[in-house]
């Protein structure tokens, strides 16, 4: 498929280029380096998006010229979709009336392009973006090499994640050869945040919880605690590996509160249970080791349905092989576990992907 969209790229004229809501390092990192990729051809292009750039990738090149907007207001010759379960991600109307080119690396992506392009073997959709350059014969600029290396670093965890390969490692030294500097992208990146982060991690790390094996963790993060240290949504970013850092805890969810009774919830883990499968009956998707999805219900619920599952998923993994869990779906849970507790509000939660 790296043929077709090398085809459209040298065909046609006009692009725009979108990812999914709530844009992360990958998503921004790899629209923002194909976008200087399509300029580098002297193609019309623009990035749109429906939310802000969020603020650790505000010095990324490129990031003031993205444009957000509710709808795909122009028509395109293409409009590339990065890194999106389906076309609803983007949050965008009138997308579906675009010709579509679907660029992403997980598995569980919907085929909903016109041309589709998935490579569940690439460690993030930069990784892409940087072997289109090579197949369009593009040299790689700094501008292009920066907004890369920072979709690489952010989807490996800064090569710590399962999903690093030689690959990676190769085309992050021939980004760091184009001119990119590690040491400044990692700390604009990991270590550009507001105080108010700190104060909300404090408070969300007193929720932690773990099952009477101590191999699953999870955490809670509310709107209570979000007004109370004057924290912005994206503050809540990472919260779900600091559990993961504990070295008998083997899985761990971490539910953000974004709505009453609405959970955007991520999955993480370090063994061969496969928490993608469990988003996938949650509505969501994401990568064997770190994927995400949305539930709604009280607290109650999410105990008896996504962390028993996630329980079930550790304890069956030596026995089933996959580290899935059951197909029982949202259920089949068995013994109940301890929960985070009660958000801060009269009453319970009535009604929660990353």
């Amino acid at each position: 498929m790296l043929n077709q969209v090398v085809e459209v790229i040298e065909a046609k004229r006009r692009f725009a280029i979108t990812s999914h809501i709530r844009p992360d390092g990958d998503s921004l990192g790899s629209s923002l380096g194909l976008f200087w990729l399509l300029r580098a051809l002297d193609k019309d292009a623009e990035v749109i998006m429906r939310d802000p750039v969020p603020h650790a990738y505000r010095r990324l090149p490129g990031a003031e010229q993205v444009r957000v907007t509710p709808r795909v207001d122009r028509q395109y010759d293409a409009v590339f979709v990065i890194e999106c379960s389906d076309i609803t991600r983007p949050g965008l109307l009138d997308l579906e009336k675009q010709f579509v080119v679907n660029i992403d690396h997980h598995s569980t992506t919907a085929l909903f392009g016109d041309i589709n392009w998935i490579d569940s073997t690439a460690s993030a959709v930069g990784e892409m973006i940087y072997n289109l350059c090579k197949a369009l014969g593009v040299r790689v600029t700094r501008e292009i090499a920066e907004c890369v290396y920072t979709a690489l670093i952010t989807d490996t965890g800064s090569f710590h994640y399962s999903n690093t390969s030689e690959r990676t490692f190769k085309v992050a030294s021939e980004l760091v050869r184009a001119g990119v500097k590690p040491a400044k992208v990692s700390q604009a990146v990991f270590a550009n945040y507001p105080w108010s982060k700190i104060e909300l991690l404090g408070e969300v790390l007193s929720t932690v919880r773990r099952d009477p094996s101590g191999r699953v963790a999870w955490l809670a993060q509310t709107l209570e605690m979000q007004e109370r240290t004057h924290a912005s949504d994206e503050d809540g970013d990472g919260f779900v590996n600091y559990p993961m850092g504990c070295g008998d805890v083997e899985a761990c969810a971490f539910f953000k509160e974004t709505a009453p009774g609405t959970y955007r919830v991520s999955l993480r883990s370090k063994c061969d249970v496969n928490v993608a499968r469990i988003a996938e009956r949650f509505g969501g998707g994401g990568h064997r080791n770190a994927a995400g999805c949305t539930f709604q219900g009280t607290w109650e619920e999410a105990e008896r349905q996504l962390v028993a599952q996630l329980v079930e998923a550790v304890e069956n993994r030596g026995a089933n092989g996959n580290g899935g869990g059951t197909n029982a779906g949202a259920g089949g849970a068995g013994e109940r576990r301890e929960a985070p507790p009660a958000p801060e509000r009269q009453g319970v939660e009535r009604d929660a992907r990353p």
